[in-house]
């Protein structure tokens, strides 16, 4: 039929038009998808490194705990805060070096700018970022970046115990008043929530707040004593909390691109079928179109 020359120039127009939008939806749904298949292998290989980390922050603090009761006059300022202060805070930024990952970076820059300007009525707030994100978004904003971190969406122990090792050295140095980090926090996969932490002076250890105990409580001796384990576990608890941090944000990233991903991909897959309804009707339009003619040419010529 195309052959004949018949079709109405619009119609062969509207045509190519559909067809054209549908290989473009096509290549977007192909992807999308390649990008969510990504993102699960990531989120489950970091998923995993997260799950083999928490065991060791939770033994860091349950050993904490047990020595500080045993240090019932133990100071430090990593706990009870600098002797003297500075009228200063580190607020730490953690975001993606990309974007296609839904809701997550939007997240976490309304809560970090949210805070920092209720704290910069009565403090100076001194901001870096982990995340090419973050610092776009700041300097968009005409907030001033004192520092920027690229620790990748697959952060390193290593990586991340410098920055930690910086914060302990600034902070004991009387640079700040506090260090407190707005990250995104992984619950599940379907729950994400952006908080701000506070990572130095830490919270003071409560023999409390663990969990209680069956029987009698177990007595220990510590050699060396208490305060001197103390001043060791203490850096390395402020290290495996930032650590958990980046890896939370890690994994939050990872899912939550996933089903970004998911649900652009599914759209595509809608969009390509409405779009093959409406090629399909233009073209039986087309072709009942041409029908008439032949019939109404049959017509005029045995008339």
């Amino acid at each position: 039929m195309a052959a004949c020359g018949c079709y109405p120039t619009g119609l062969m127009a509207q045509l190519r038009e559909i067809k054209n939008r549908i290989g473009a939806v096509n290549t977007i749904s192909r992807i999308t998808k390649t990008m969510q298949m990504i993102a699960t292998a990531k989120f489950t290989a970091a998923g995993q490194r997260a799950e083999q980390s928490r065991p060791y922050a939770k033994m860091i603090n349950e050993m904490v705990r047990q020595v500080a009761s045993n240090a019932e006059d133990y100071e430090s300022p990593l706990i009870d805060g600098p002797p003297e202060k500075v009228g200063k805070d580190l607020l730490l930024v953690i975001c993606s070096d990309r974007g296609l990952c839904g809701a997550y970076n939007a997240n976490v820059l309304r809560i970090a700018n949210k805070y920092r300007q209720a704290e910069t009525a009565h403090t100076d707030v001194v901001v870096e970022t982990a995340g090419k994100k973050a610092s776009a978004y700041f300097r968009f904003q005409g907030v001033e970046v004192s520092k920027s971190y690229n620790t990748g969406d697959a952060p390193k122990y290593e990586d991340v115990e410098a920055v930690a090792q910086s914060y302990l050295d600034r902070y004991a140095a009387g640079e700040f008043d506090s260090i407190k980090i707005v990250s995104m926090r992984y619950h599940s996969v379907s729950r994400q929530t952006a908080d701000v932490t506070q990572v130095l002076p830490l919270s003071q250890p409560d023999a409390g707040d663990s969990e209680p105990q069956q029987g009698p409580a177990a007595v220990y001796e510590f050699t060396p004593t208490a305060a001197e384990l103390l001043d060791t576990l203490l850096p390395t608890t402020v290290k495996t909390l930032l650590f958990q941090l980046f890896m939370e944000a890690a994994v939050s990233e990872h899912v939550m691109r996933m089903i970004a991903m998911k649900a652009a991909t599914d759209n595509a897959k809608d969009f390509g079928r409405t779009l093959s309804r409406q090629f399909n009707r233009a073209r039986q339009g087309m072709i009942t179109t041409e029908l008439t003619e032949i019939v109404s040419g049959v017509a005029a010529l045995e008339g």
